[in-house]
């Protein structure tokens, strides 16, 4: 059984997505802080799509978190 894969149908690479979702997840930035340092970086993308991104895949990270931090309290 092969696991699908979220990122699928987007044109921007999942290496740009997840650094982009993560930040606004992990980190208290505003969408468009979250803009602003990605175009530091030399990637061009508006806070809407950083929003669309949030919605869409951050829950999947919100769950990675939780989970390695409940392993990092088991151990």
């Amino acid at each position: 059984m092969t696991k699908h894969c979220p990122f699928r149908y987007f044109k921007t690479s999942p290496e740009i997505i997840g650094p982009a979702t993560m930040l606004y997840v992990r980190f208290p930035l505003s969408l468009r802080n979250v803009e602003g340092l990605l175009h530091e970086r030399g990637i061009e993308i508006s806070h809407e799509t950083v929003r669309f991104w949030w919605n869409r895949f951050g829950p999947m990270f919100a769950s990675e978190i939780r989970r390695s931090r409940i392993s990092r309290m088991r151990s």
